[in-house]
Order: structure tokens, then C-alpha cells, then sequence
């Protein structure tokens, strides 16, 4: 199985992409060929003596950076590792892509390169967040701020087989994000995929935010808005509050004894609801796979992605997808 990496994309790059790359090839139960494409003098000086028959060098010269719009980076940098990465995955080189680069490029050029699944209507970005019982997928966190009832039904499609495919969790329930329970909450656009919804056996209803958590739901829809705020309250939460612990443990000798005894329950937890410990995402709707990794993604993170990839072809994640659009909306 063959996979593009973007070397330079991410706050860590190239280091957390090649060290990442080289623990999944140790790691992976099948042989893997990665292909770091970026700056080859750069991704060289990482491997400096660590050079695997698994790995390959594209070269590329140009970089894609936070200040680029996503939109116009296909055109304006044409041999950025973004872009190269992407189009090797079009050409059939490799059978997927992974970059914890600018999110808004890597879906601009993968939905403008790769095209979209038949059927697809919006592709849409899933994000998986860990639970007591087998973890949730919150879809769309961030590709359709303007969406339509019709688009929240395939992104319940989509992120159903997502959390089928990759997680490995099969029937999983469908709830929408709401403001209340009633059908009638909310505005036009969930009244509206309310209906749509309920024409599907494994949707459970709405789901209000402090149930996002603890309801039978495992796979949470809505628009881009609503999802990508949520996403980053919680990102920005979690540093909050670990950040509130450290402080107070700093503060009386007492405390410190307790966290000393109160380690390894931390350090369960720490791993537990570590992003690092899953990777990336797919993004959903592509007709092609196309990681996305968060941007300050670790060696740890890549090579979780890599293997996220894996299983995204293993488990045949695009033609299920297309088999089951095809079969709701008669595509």
C-alpha cells in the first residue's frame, strides 16, 4: 500500500511527518511504501541515516502556509507538497494522502483534484472525539458553514460509514444537534433534516448539548458552523482546565502529594482523550482518501493517520459510501 505524506505541512514539520512515518512502517501489520514529498534536503536531514526501502523522496519547492487562501493554492502553488501530494493520489501513484497542513487547502485542492464521490452533493469533515462507551463523530466540523436539509442527511451517511469503517463500530445512531428535543426546534434547516432524518432507521432524534456526550447517538450532525465552534470550544476547553489543575496542584505541598498519588489516573486519562492517540480524519465526499491531520500533530499523530488511511482502503470506505448514496438518493 502505497501513501503521499505531506512532509511540510503542520507545526512540526518535517520532523513529527518523518519520525511519524518511520513508526508507521514498524508498526503497520501490512508493508507500507510512504512518499514524503517536500523539501528533500529538509525531510534528508530528518532521516539522517535512518533511510528505509519503504520510503521515497518527492521533491518539491514551494510550501503552503496559514497566510495562502486555501481556495487558490491548487493554482498559485502548483508544486507545493500540498498540491504535489494530492495529484499524486489523482495520477494512482498512491492510494491516499495525508497532510496536518492548512485544512482549508487540502480540501479545496482534494475536492478540485480528486473530485467528488457520485452522489455527493457537499463533502463534509468529520471529527472523532473519545466517550466512556466507544467514542462519537461530529460531522461537519468545518466544511459547510451554509448547508441544506438534504446535505445533513449525507453527512449522516457518510459519517455513519466513517464510523463504521474506521472505527469499527457497525449500525451506529444518527442524531442531529439541536437546541432541544421537540422536532419542531430549531431553525428551518433542522426542522427540515429532522424529517429527512427520520426517514432513517438508526436516527435517534435531536440531541441538546449537554447530552453530546452521554446519548445514544454515536455519530452527532449538523452544519459547519455549528460543528467547527463546537470543535474548537472543546479543543480550548481541555487546555483550560488542564491548565487550571497544574495551577492549583502548584500551589500547597498537599496538593503535589495528592497528584503525585492521583499519576497514573491522569496519565490514563491524558491518554485516553489524547487526539494524538487517533490521527486524523478522512475527508468525507472525496473521491480519493484524503487525511487531515490536526496541525500540531506528532510523530504519534502521522502515523496514526497512516494507519487511518490503511483502513480506509482495507475496509473499502469510498465504494460503501457511493453504494449507499446511491441507494437513499438514487444516484
Amino acid at each position: 500500500m502505497r501513501f503521499a505524506l505531506d512532509a511540510m505541512g503542520g507545526d512540526f514539520a518535517p520532523h513529527a511527518v518523518v519520525q511519524g512515518a518511520l513508526d508507521a512502517i514498524e508498526k503497520a501489520s501490512n508493508a507500507l511504501t510512504l512518499i514524503l514529498v517536500g523539501d528533500e534536503t529538509a525531510i534528508r536531514h530528518e532521516l539522517a541515516g535512518r533511510e528505509s526501502e519503504a520510503l521515497e523522496i518527492v521533491h518539491t519547492d514551494e510550501v503552503v502556509t496559514m497566510e495562502d487562501k486555501g481556495s487558490k493554492v491548487l493554482k498559485t502553488k502548483p508544486n507545493s507538497s500540498l498540491v504535489r501530494g494530492i495529484r499524486l493520489v489523482k495520477e494512482g501513484n498512491t492510494e491516499g494522502f495525508i497532510s496536518a497542513g492548512h485544512t482549508g487547502a487540502i480540501m479545496s485542492t482534494s475536492l478540485l483534484t480528486l473530485g467528488r464521490i457520485p452522489g455527493v452533493r457537499r463533502p463534509a469533515l468529520a471529527a472523532y472525539f473519545p466517550t466512556e462507551r466507544r467514542g462519537k463523530v461530529l460531522c461537519d466540523v468545518g466544511a459547510n458553514p451554509n448547508a441544506k436539509p438534504e446535505h445533513l442527511v449525507q453527512f449522516a451517511l457518510m459519517a455513519s460509514h466513517y464510523y463504521d469503517h474506521v472505527e469499527g463500530f457497525a449500525g451506529p445512531k444518527i442524531g442531529l444537534i439541536n437546541i432541544g428535543g421537540e422536532p419542531s426546534k430549531g431553525s428551518e434547516l433542522y426542522v427540515e433534516a429532522y424529517k429527512l432524518l427520520s426517514e432513517m432507521p438508526n436516527f435517534v432524534g435531536n440531541i441538546e448539548g449537554r447530552h453530546l456526550l452521554t446519548s445514544e447517538a454515536d455519530v452527532l450532525i449538523c452544519d459547519g458552523f455549528v460543528g467547527n465552534t463546537l470543535l474548537k470550544f472543546a479543543e480550548s476547553w481541555i487546555t483550560f482546565f488542564t491548565d487550571e489543575i497544574k495551577n492549583m496542584i502548584n500551589e500547597k505541598l498537599s496538593y503535589k502529594i495528592g497528584a503525585g498519588l492521583m499519576r497514573p489516573i491522569f496519565n490514563q486519562l491524558k491518554a485516553k482523550y489524547d487526539y494524538e492517540e487517533h490521527g486524523g480524519t478522512p475527508l468525507l465526499g472525496v473521491n480519493g482518501i484524503s487525511i487531515v491531520c490536526h496541525g500540531s500533530s506528532g510523530p504519534k499523530s502521522i502515523m496514526n493517520s497512516i494507519l487511518v488511511a490503511q483502513k480506509c482502503i482495507d475496509n473499502n470506505l469510498i465504494a460503501d459510501t457511493q453504494k449507499s448514496l446511491a441507494i437513499h438518493f438514487g444516484h
